[in-house]
């Protein structure tokens, strides 16, 4: 293990698969204490049993997180068990995919997780942030995406969020700068999860085909894996980024170059 977030305790959500997955585990390899937050119990738990098998420290709580009590209970838990909060990533995501035909249930959905649940989240893990001292602070993480940016076929439910969540990011770096938090996002192109599996599968299509269409739209030509997202994010997390807060950071492969 190396020690770049030795002593840290890191809450994450969306923790049980794809990107949260690797940032949990990357994250404790680095020394981090983590807490995974999801509302896949089974993903979750089995992510905190592999860091803990590993050596690392690691707790899952169950969190629906545009519940309010649920965002609360992540740093409740946090704090339980480890005693502070150092780094808040916000990756879990509602994907829902829709044009104007999206319901109000569907909007409700995608802005109760992907814009309502990151407001809660970090407003209670910000708390707690707080007591650490200006000197310390913290860091929050979001996870934007290249569709905070660009317009794609059906996608206004899933964009609308995305986008809502790099203006976010300003201006919660603007009201935690006194306190000594940074707050940044991080913006993926085409990443292979088990979403990409179920588009798959949905969409009648075999991975390698799905991965020469999407790759092509890239400039490095492929899609990227969930761990080439956790770096950066590391990087953001980490003490080495100190003078950066109120950005964002395309993890695209140059999507959103051309």
């Amino acid at each position: 293990m190396s020690n770049r977030l030795k002593d840290k305790v890191a809450i994450i959500t969306g923790g049980g698969a794809g990107i949260g997955q690797a940032t949990a585990i990357l994250f404790a390899e680095e020394g981090a204490k983590v807490v995974i937050g999801d509302i896949d119990q089974t993903g979750g738990e089995a992510t905190a049993a592999e860091i803990k098998a590993a050596g690392g420290h690691a707790i899952f709580v169950y969190a629906d997180i545009s519940k309010e009590a649920d965002a609360q209970k992540l740093t409740d838990e946090a704090l339980r068990a480890f005693g502070r909060v150092d780094i808040l990533v916000n990756n879990a995501a509602a994907f829902v995919l829709k044009g104007l035909e999206a319901t109000v249930e569907d909007w409700q959905r995608s802005l109760g997780v992907n814009v309502i649940g990151t407001a809660l989240v970090s407003r209670y893990a910000s708390e707690a942030m707080k007591k650490n001292g200006a000197n310390s602070g913290g860091s929050i993480v979001n996870l934007g995406s290249m569709s905070s940016f660009i317009a794609q076929p059906h996608f206004v439910s899933y964009s609308a969020t995305k986008a809502a969540i790099i203006q976010m990011t300003k201006n919660m770096a603007m009201d935690l700068a006194e306190f000594g938090i940074r707050v940044n996002a991080v913006c993926p192109g085409t990443i292979i999860t088990q979403a990409s599996e179920k588009h798959c599968a949905q969409a009648g299509i075999t991975m390698d085909e799905f991965k020469a269409i999407e790759g092509a739209k890239h400039l490095l030509n492929r899609p990227g894996v969930p761990r080439e997202v956790a770096l950066p994010i590391l990087f953001l997390a980490s003490d080495e980024a100190s003078f950066i807060t109120g950005t964002h950071l395309m993890v695209d492969g140059g999507y959103t170059a051309q």
